[in-house]
C-alpha cells in the first residue's frame, strides 16, 4: 500500500478549484471563428483549450488555499468593473443569460476570452513571490513531455516561468520553435517575413503560370475541382468516380453544378445553374454515380460496377483524372464556376511532361508508404506505394516550385541576418510551403458548400477523396501569400503576448519522453497531456507534412529532420498496425495496449527520475475507453508518483464531428500525482485484499457522482461517470498492489467497472421516476441503462459492454437472438421497435424470420419485447385494438411492463419515434387501461432544465 508522506507542501490543485467557470471559459473557446492563435499556425491534432491548460499550469505550482477569485483573477477571467459577487458566481450568472445578449460575449461577460489577455506585471510580480515563497526561493519550472502545438508551455511562458516542452515528432517540434522560442529570441518579424515572402510566391508564380493558364486575361483559375474516371466494365466509356455534380451547392436545390452527358460516347459536362437552368426534379446533382459504399454506376449505361472491382482498377492505375469543373477569379475581386476547357487539360498534361522528364521530380517524395499502417492502410490499398502518390502531377509540381522558389531565398536569408533571425524567417516561411500541402493533395476533400478544399486530415484520417481539387498557389481561395499571412499574423500575435514578460525562451526538445536529457531532480512540476490511446496516430498522419519539412529545413534543422519518417516505434500510441505480423494467440489490439502501457509506464518512470522530490506532476486526459484509463493508471502506478487529487473540467462541446465514436470525452480529467520527499524502500508492499477494495471503490465514485450532479458541473451522464474514475483510481493507487483470493493480481479496470456500476445505480436513482427498475431482466435493464447514460442511439462498443457486465448480460451473445442492438462502424446501435418487432398486418407465413418479437404472442420473455409488440400494435392497428391487446395479456397489471414503458419515456430522445408511441400509451385512451403516474418533467422538452432531461451542455 501506498505511504502518503504528509511532508509535502499542499498544492491549489489538491484544494478547490474553479471548475465551472473554467468549462465555461473552455467553450467559448470552441468557437471556429475566435481560436488562439497557436491553433491556425499549422494542422495539428488534440489540442486543449487555454483555460483548462491555464488552470493546470497554475494549480500545479500555487499553494493550496488560494481562492477561486485569485485564481480566476490570474486566468484573466474577470471583469474590468467592481463586481459584488465572487467570480465563479459572476461567469456563470452570465453564462445563464448568454442567449439574452444584444452583444458580443465579451461585451456581455465584461472581458475577452481569456486566450486574448497575458497576466498584467503587478500580477505576474505578485505570483512570482508567491511561488518562491512556497518553491524555497526559487521559481518552478513547468515541463511538458508531449508538447503537441504547444498550448501548456505556452501558458507557462506568459505567467513568466522556466518552461522547457518536448515533442518527439519534428512536425510539432518546429512549431514549437515558432511559439516558444523565436517570439521572444527574434520578436516582431513582420516586415521581413512578408518581404521574403514575396520573393518566393513571385520566383514560383513565374515558373508555374503555364500549369494554370488563364481561360482569357481576365479568368484566372483558382482551383480546378476534380475526380477520377475508369472505363465502365460494360460500355467501355469513361465513368466518373464523384459521389456528387454539386461544384457550389447554396442549398438543397439551390447551387452551381455540372451535368454529365455522352457524345458518341465521349464524356462531357454542361455548367447547369440550379433551379434557373434545370430544377432539382429533372437532375438532382446529390445522385453521383459513386454510392457511399463504392459501387458506381456508369451515366452511360446504368450498370453498376461492384466497389472492390473500382479498388482494384484504381490500385492498379487504371484510372485518370478528370475536371469537373473549375473556379475561377477576375481582377475586380469576383469569382465563378465553369467546365474544363482544352487549355486547362493541357495545363495538366504539361505538368505530367514535366514530372515524367524532370529527373528531380520523378524521383521526389520517393518514401515508401507504410503498408500496414493503422491509418496508412487505405492510401497503400488503393495503390498508394510512396508519398509522391498523394498528390497529383499539377499538385507535385507546384509544391515543388514553391520549395525550390525558398531554397533560391534561402541563403540570401541567411546572409543578411543573424543566425536566430534567420533561422525564424526560414522556419515561418517552411512552415507555409508545408501548409499548402494540407489543403492541396488527393488526400484533401471538396467542400460543395463553400466551393473551396478541406484539411487533409480533418477527420483524423488519410483517406483518398474522390473529389479534390487542384489548386492554384499563386491565385484564388488557396494562394500561398494568403497562407503566409494567417501564419505570420499567428505569430505576430503571440509575439504580442510575450513581449512584456520578462522571461527566457522556452527550451524546445525533440526526444523520446521516455529517455529525455535533463537531468535527475531538475524540474519542480509536470504537466503533460499524454497521447490519445488509440483514438489518433499522430506520427502517420504527420508524414505527409513532414517529408516536404525535411526537404525546406533538413539543413537547418538536422536534430528533427535526419530520418526519412517520422518515428513510429517510440511513439505513445496503441497502434495495432505495429503489430500486423506478429503470429500467436494474442491480437494485434492487445498487443498494442501492452506495448502502450509499457511506454506511458517508461514515460512516467522518466518523469518521476526528473521531478524534484515533492514536485509535482498533472495529467490531463480525456478518453472514454476502460482500456485507456487502464493502462494509463498502472503506468502512473509503476512509475512511483501518489495520486493526490482529481478535478473534472468540461474541455471539449459535446459531440464535436472529429471525435464522435473516437473514444474522447467531452470533459478533461486533471489527475495529480506527487513524488515523495523521500524515496520509499524497495521491499514489496503489503498487497490489499480486492474484496476490501471493492467496497471503497464503489463508494469513492458514488460520492463523487453525488457530489458532480449538486455542484452544477456541466457534465453529460456519460461523464459523470468518467470524472468519478479519478476518485476511484485514487482508492485502488493507494492499496496497491491489489489481490483477490486466489493472490491473482487485479488491475485497474475491475476498479473502474466497479465505479462504472455504481455511478450507473446513482443515475438511476437521480434521473428515473420509474420504480422496479432493478426488478427488470436483464437485457431491458441493460437496454434503459444505455439510453439513460448515452441518450444516443449509437454507444462505443466498449462502454456498452462495460455496462452489459456490470449486470450481467454478454452482449455478444444477446445480438442476434434479440436484436436489441447492431453494429454501426465498430460501434453499438441501439434498436427501436421498428427494428426488432414482425408486422402484425402481415400473415404468419410471410412475416421477417429475422425479427424476433411476434406481437401476436400472449407472453414475452422479456418486458422490453413487450413494450416493443404494444408500441408496433398501437403504431398499426389504433387505440382500440391495443387496449384489448394489452387487457388480454394482462399488462393493465403487470408492474415490469408499466416500469419499462415510464422508463423509455424518461430516457429516449422526444424526437425519436418510439418515444412518441410510448407517449401515446401512457397519455391516451390506454392510459386508462395501464394507468401510470408521472410528474410533469417526464414530458417536459428536451431542452428543459429538469432532472428528466439531459444535463445541459451549458
Amino acid at each position: 500500500m501506498t505511504d502518503h508522506n504528509d511532508d509535502l507542501k499542499p498544492l491549489a490543485i489538491e484544494g478547490q478549484l474553479p471548475l465551472k467557470a473554467v468549462g465555461i471559459e473552455n467553450l467559448k473557446e470552441e468557437n471556429p471563428k475566435h481560436m488562439p492563435p497557436n491553433r491556425y499556425l499549422f494542422p495539428w491534432y488534440a489540442r486543449r483549450p487555454t483555460p483548462a491548460a491555464r488552470l493546470a499550469v497554475l494549480a500545479s505550482v500555487l499553494p493550496k488555499g488560494v481562492d477561486s477569485n485569485e485564481i480566476l483573477s490570474l486566468m484573466q477571467i474577470e471583469p474590468r468593473f467592481d463586481i459584488d459577487v465572487d467570480l465563479a458566481e459572476y461567469v456563470e450568472r452570465k453564462k445563464a443569460t448568454e442567449d439574452e445578449r444584444s452583444g458580443t460575449l465579451g461585451d456581455h461577460y465584461g472581458y475577452p476570452r481569456p486566450f486574448e489577455s497575458t497576466p498584467s506585471p503587478k500580477q505576474r510580480k505578485n505570483l512570482h513571490e508567491k511561488l518562491r515563497n512556497h518553491w524555497d526561493g526559487e521559481l518552478p519550472t513547468v515541463f511538458d513531455p508531449t508538447a503537441g502545438s504547444g498550448v501548456i508551455p505556452l501558458e507557462s511562458l506568459r505567467y513568466g516561468l522556466p518552461t522547457t516542452a518536448n515533442e518527439l515528432n519534428p512536425v510539432p517540434s518546429l512549431m514549437l520553435k515558432v511559439i516558444l522560442d523565436y517570439p521572444i529570441s527574434a520578436g516582431s518579424l513582420k516586415q521581413e517575413v512578408e518581404k521574403w515572402g514575396e520573393v518566393v510566391n513571385n520566383n514560383a508564380e513565374e515558373e508555374l503560370s503555364e500549369y494554370f493558364p488563364s481561360a482569357d486575361n481576365r479568368q484566372t483559375p483558382s482551383h480546378y475541382i476534380s475526380t477520377y474516371t475508369v472505363q465502365c466494365p460494360n460500355c467501355g466509356c469513361r465513368m466518373p468516380l464523384t459521389s456528387k455534380w454539386w461544384l457550389l451547392k447554396r442549398s438543397a436545390s439551390e447551387g452551381i453544378a455540372v451535368r454529365p452527358r455522352y457524345v458518341n460516347g465521349e464524356l462531357q459536362y454542361d455548367r447547369v445553374e440550379l433551379p434557373e437552368d434545370v430544377t432539382k426534379d429533372e437532375f438532382n446533382p446529390q445522385n453521383g454515380p459513386r454510392s457511399r459504399g463504392g459501387d458506381t454506376e456508369c451515366p452511360n449505361c446504368d450498370i453498376v460496377t461492384e466497389s472492390s472491382e473500382i479498388k482494384d482498377l484504381v490500385s492498379q492505375g487504371k484510372y485518370e483524372y478528370e475536371i469537373l469543373g473549375v473556379k475561377y477569379t477576375t481582377p475586380n475581386g469576383g469569382s465563378g464556376y465553369r467546365t474544363a476547357t482544352q487549355t486547362d487539360y493541357e495545363g495538366y498534361e504539361k505538368a505530367v511532361e514535366r514530372v515524367n522528364s524532370d529527373f528531380e521530380l520523378h524521383s521526389l517524395l520517393d518514401e515508401k508508404i507504410p503498408e500496414n499502417g493503422q491509418k496508412t492502410s487505405e492510401p497503400a490499398g488503393y495503390g498508394f506505394s510512396e508519398w509522391r502518390d498523394m498528390f497529383t502531377p499539377r499538385q507535385l509540381v507546384s509544391h515543388y516550385e514553391y520549395w525550390q522558389a525558398f531554397e533560391d531565398a534561402k541563403e540570401d536569408i541567411i546572409r543578411e541576418y543573424s543566425e536566430e533571425k534567420a533561422k525564424a524567417i526560414i522556419d515561418i516561411l517552411s512552415l507555409t510551403g508545408g501548409k499548402l500541402v494540407d489543403r492541396n493533395s488527393r488526400m484533401s476533400p471538396y467542400n460543395i458548400h463553400r466551393g473551396y478544399p478541406m484539411h487533409l486530415t480533418g477527420a483524423k484520417n488519410l483517406s483518398p477523396q474522390w473529389l479534390f481539387t487542384d489548386n492554384n498557389s499563386s491565385s484564388g481561395d488557396q494562394q500561398y501569400l494568403d497562407i503566409l499571412d494567417r501564419i505570420l499574423g499567428s505569430y505576430e500575435k503571440i509575439v504580442s503576448y510575450l513581449e512584456k514578460v520578462d522571461v527566457d525562451p522556452a527550451d524546445v526538445l525533440s526526444q523520446d519522453a521516455a529517455s529525455l536529457s535533463l537531468e535527475s531532480n531538475s524540474v519542480e512540476s509536470v504537466v503533460i497531456d499524454p497521447p490519445y490511446y488509440s483514438s489518433i496516430m499522430y506520427a502517420e498522419l504527420s508524414d505527409i507534412f513532414y517529408v516536404w519539412l525535411k526537404r525546406y529545413l533538413n539543413d537547418v534543422h538536422p536534430e528533427f529532420f535526419s530520418e526519412d519518417l517520422t518515428d513510429k516505434e517510440a511513439e505513445a500510441v496503441a497502434n495495432p498496425g505495429k503489430f500486423h505480423d506478429v503470429a500467436g494467440n494474442t491480437s494485434k489490439k492487445e498487443l498494442a495496449r501492452d506495448f502502450y502501457e509499457e511506454k506511458m509506464s517508461d514515460i512516467f518512470s522518466e518523469l518521476y527520475r526528473i521531478v524534484k522530490p515533492g514536485g509535482v506532476m498533472t495529467v490531463m486526459f480525456t478518453h472514454k475507453e476502460t482500456d485507456a484509463w487502464d493502462t494509463l493508471t498502472r503506468s502512473l502506478i509503476n512509475s512511483g508518483f501518489t495520486i493526490t487529487s482529481t478535478h473534472p473540467i468540461t474541455s471539449e462541446r459535446p459531440n464535436r464531428a472529429d471525435t464522435q465514436g473516437g473514444g474522447s470525452a467531452d470533459s478533461t480529467l486533471l489527475l495529480t500525482g506527487r513524488k515523495p520527499l523521500e524515496e520509499q524502500e524497495d521491499a514489496e508492499s503489503m498487497p490489499s485484499l480486492w474484496s476490501d477494495v471493492k467496497a471503497e471503490t464503489r463508494t469513492a465514485a458514488k460520492d463523487a457522482a453525488r457530489d458532480l450532479i449538486d455542484s452544477g458541473v456541466s457534465l453529460t451522464k456519460t461523464d459523470i461517470i468518467i470524472s468519478a474514475f479519478g476518485p476511484t483510481l485514487r482508492v485502488f493507487a493507494e492499496s496497491h498492489p491489489v489481490v483477490d483470493d486466489e493472490d491473482n493480481e487485479v488491475r485497474p479496470r475491475r476498479a473502474l467497472e466497479e465505479a462504472r456500476e455504481a455511478v450507473t445505480k446513482v443515475l438511476v436513482d437521480e434521473y428515473l421516476e420509474a420504480e422496479g427498475i432493478d426488478d427488470l431482466d436483464d437485457i431491458t435493464e441493460w437496454y434503459v441503462l444505455s439510453w439513460l447514460v448515452h441518450s444516443s442511439s449509437v454507444i462505443p462498443y466498449d462502454e456498452g459492454r462495460q455496462l452489459g457486465l456490470g449486470i450481467g448480460v454478454d452482449i455478444e451473445e444477446i445480438k442476434r437472438s434479440t436484436k436489441v442492438w447492431g453494429r454501426s462502424s465498430g460501434d453499438i446501435s441501439l434498436n427501436g421497435h421498428r427494428d426488432r418487432v414482425q408486422n402484425i398486418n402481415e400473415k404468419t407465413e410471410d412475416r421477417s424470420s429475422r425479427l424476433p418479437v411476434n406481437p401476436d404472442d400472449l407472453s414475452f420473455p422479456r418486458s422490453l419485447d413487450a413494450v416493443h409488440a404494444a408500441m408496433h400494435v398501437y403504431d398499426k392497428r389504433g387505440e382500440t385494438e391495443t387496449i384489448e391487446w394489452l387487457r388480454e395479456r394482462n399488462f393493465d397489471t403487470d408492474s415490469q411492463f408499466k416500469a419499462t414503458l415510464k422508463a423509455l419515456l424518461q430516457v429516449l430522445p422526444h424526437n425519436h419515434d418510439d418515444w412518441e408511441l410510448a407517449r401515446d400509451l401512457a397519455v391516451g385512451r390506454t392510459s386508462e387501461v395501464l394507468d401510470l403516474d408521472f410528474s410533469p418533467n417526464v414530458f417536459a422538452e428536451d431542452s428543459d432544465d429538469t432532472k428528466q432531461s439531459e444535463l445541459e451542455d451549458y
